[in-house]
């Protein structure tokens, strides 16, 4: 009997052990509010959304000590529609995030469903990701930096922490029979961050990223492929057999104000692969710019504004379109989990740019995650709250 009690008292411990070494967290983020949109396809648009300021969201995180300084991790993360219930990214249970790997001290490596480079180094320095939302992204989110595309498939390597120096990469693999280079996906990317200073650079090239699979079209539902960006700054030039981006940014705080920049340059090569396009075997290139600025006026109280500009592709004679973007945002933390925000943004489209059809048209605004506008001026402002648990 004293032998059972010992048993059964040494396997509790062992159990407590076990325990204390592994561990999974839930959390998650609730963001709901009211839109103002004033040229919505030519009319105004009010109504409610989910996930502005960031995108809406409950998540499992995990971490399993294996001993010797190996861990265990994994990350199961769900993207919802607080207005209405619906699961995000196309209905995938997970559309937001989904991997499993191994970290030790000399890095991490995960394997599913993830971020490529560009979203982890450079993406974090735009005034999207920081009080902006994703309407205050680059104009259709064109160089990826408000993380509107990712990645499946993938396999990742983030370095640990050197004195401030971080780096990493993905590669995504397309997984298409006799077609090693169709759908692939890969990025570079390194960061630093150390006091005042912030820096970050990153690299993405994507093939066929219309087609069913690639990179703009890998939700949870087909899209047809001429159809997988709807925003009017692509025009028909998803058609590209590669989509590449390289992007650098850069941020510095002084007291309670931060200045920060970005730089993207975005290229579509070799038009006509992921779907029929007049504009076969010819190449475009975008360049963006931005200047952002936030203060934080009171512990609780955050104020933010930045302008973005972006010069669109030359092709065909065409006068290159150019896209203006201002933003304004105002966040109020009501606690360190629950906070209340406005933002507003303008951007207004001049110039030319081409269709899927191949016809000169005249570019027109569109804020990035909204109906597009019949003209050249759009405005949207959004009152929201957010909660994190």
């Amino acid at each position: 009997m004293k032998k059972s009690l010992l048993a059964l008292a040494a396997l509790g411990a062992f159990a407590g052990v076990a325990h204390a070494q592994s561990s999974v967290t839930l959390y998650g983020i609730i963001d709901v509010g009211i839109n103002m949109n004033t040229n919505a396809g030519g009319s105004h648009k009010y109504d409610m959304s989910s996930g502005v300021l960031q995108g809406s969201r409950f998540g499992l995180r995990g971490t399993e000590d294996l001993g010797g300084g190996l861990k265990a991790i994994f990350v199961l993360e769900n993207g919802f529609d607080v207005t209405n219930g619906k699961l995000g990214q196309g209905g995938l249970m997970f559309g937001r995030q989904a991997y499993v790997g191994l970290s030790s001290q000399f890095g991490t490596v995960t394997l599913g469903r993830q971020y490529d480079s560009v979203v982890d180094y450079v993406g974090p320095l735009e005034s999207g990701d920081q009080w902006g939302g994703y309407i205050g992204a680059h104009p259709g989110d064109i160089d990826n930096f408000n993380n509107a595309y990712r990645t499946n498939n993938t396999v990742k390597f983030t370095s640990v922490n050197y004195g401030g120096l971080t780096f990493g990469g993905t590669y995504s693999l397309g997984g298409q029979a006799g077609n090693i280079t169709g759908n692939q996906i890969w990025s570079l990317g390194a960061g630093y961050n150390n006091g005042p200073l912030v820096l970050g650079v990153g690299y993405l090239n994507a093939r066929t990223p219309a087609a069913t699979g690639g990179l703009f079209n890998n939700g949870g539902t087909t899209t047809a492929a001429a159809a997988a960006v709807t925003n009017p700054i692509y025009g028909g030039f998803t058609s590209a057999n590669t989509y590449q981006v390289i992007g650098a940014g850069g941020a510095y705080t002084f007291g309670a104000a931060t200045i920060g920049l970005t730089y993207s340059n975005i290229r579509f090569a070799n038009l006509g692969k992921s779907f029929a396009s007049p504009f076969a075997g010819q190449s475009v290139t975008f360049n963006n710019g931005e200047i952002n600025f936030k203060y934080q006026l009171t512990p609780a109280l955050l104020v933010g504004a930045a302008y973005d500009y972006t010069r669109g592709a030359e092709i065909n004679g065409a006068d290159r379109a150019q896209y203006h973007q201002g933003s304004l945002g105002v966040d109020y933390f009501l606690s360190k989990r629950t906070d209340v925000y406005v933002i507003g943004v303008y951007q207004h489209a001049l110039g030319e740019t081409l269709n899927q059809a191949g016809a000169t048209v005249d570019a027109t605004a569109g804020i990035n995650g909204l109906t597009g506008s019949s003209g050249s001026n759009q405005f949207a402002a959004r009152v929201g709250i957010r909660h994190k648990f």
